[in-house]
């Protein structure tokens, strides 16, 4: 029989309510309910990632996860999303217990969702951010280095989480080129109470994406992935392909932002439904040269919390 990993009790498990200060990020396309049950099961905080779906759409996810799990479990809005203000309540109808937010400020939900007893973890990449999540009533931040795969800030993961941890007193989740057991230690070591993961719950067994888009991420090196619409002002990581070759070129001759948009439209879709992963955007972070094996989410779970408390054995105290 195998030997369960440690019991890691931090502010996030406490706040959460699971059993390790896990997440799995709240990826379009990829976070859906089978994939955020698994997790919550195995004893992370499993997230549905709402992207651009209509209202509708989320609520039955919540259902199918709840139908899964009776384990907390999250979603994930993008708060630009035309749908934001009725995924918001879908939140609430649901009694979804945690929510985590991006793209956008979440403070004309923020009443909605203390009073419903829902907690609220903003996705900041900046300490200003988070000091406003922190007087908005924020439970926790994800902070969140370039180093990640999808939408990304300028700073590294590195030097973000210790800034932000010096900054708020709520607990900090470390996001960005975290893939094992020393990544983790190494965000709890700069002050983070949690880890969030994304690109290797891609690769998970439970996960749905296309295979295609799994065996791109486990062939990945280091210098694999590129990061797209700097110029824009909205910078996405994905491992390159023929899309991103384009798009970067496109790029440094100036072309316009509804000539690069075209070329990413759908773009995501492609990629995790359709296994098009030449002109799919194949969105993961630079941790990807790191993951090599497709897990089951317990299996990485444990992988992750055995490496980690090996590492942080006399250097750092749980509680």
């Amino acid at each position: 029989m195998k030997q369960e990993a440690v019991f890691m009790k931090t502010e996030i498990t406490e706040l959460l309510g699971i059993k390790y200060p896990i997440v799995q990020g709240g990826m379009a396309w990829v976070a859906e309910y089978y994939l955020a049950a698994a997790v919550s099961e195995a004893g992370g905080l499993g997230l549905i990632g709402a992207a651009s779906a209509p209202a509708q759409w989320v609520r039955e996810q919540v259902q199918k996860a709840k139908a899964l799990t009776d384990k907390p479990f999250g979603v994930n809005i993008m708060l630009m999303s035309p749908y934001a203000d009725e995924v918001a309540d879908v939140i609430v109808e649901e009694g979804v217990q945690v929510v985590t937010t991006g793209a956008g400020n979440p403070e004309k939900y923020m009443k909605m969702w203390k009073t419903a007893g829902v907690k609220v973890i903003p996705v900041v990449a900046s300490v200003a951010m988070a000091k406003r999540m922190e007087r908005m009533g924020a439970d926790a931040v994800v902070a969140e280095g370039s180093e990640a795969g999808g939408h990304i800030g300028e700073t590294t993961t590195m030097v973000l989480v210790p800034q932000i941890a010096s900054a708020v007193k709520i607990p900090v989740i470390a996001a960005g080129g975290i893939a094992d057991g020393r990544g983790v230690a190494a965000a709890f070591m700069l002050g983070a109470r949690g880890v969030q993961l994304g690109t290797h719950f891609v690769v998970a067994k439970e996960s749905q994406v296309h295979d295609n888009y799994k065996k791109c991420i486990i062939k990945a090196k280091d210098i694999d992935t590129k990061v797209t619409g700097r110029s824009t002002g909205h910078p996405v990581r994905a491992l390159r392909n023929q899309m991103t070759k384009e798009y970067l070129k496109k790029e440094a001759e100036g072309a316009s932002f509804e000539e690069l948009e075209l070329l990413t439209l759908g773009g995501l879709r492609k990629a995790v439904v359709d296994g098009d992963v030449v002109n799919g955007s194949i969105m993961a972070g630079q941790s990807a040269g790191m993951v090599k094996e497709e897990l089951t989410c317990a299996e990485l779970i444990q992988k992750l919390t055995k490496e980690a408390d090996e590492l942080l054995k006399g250097n750092i105290t749980y509680e």
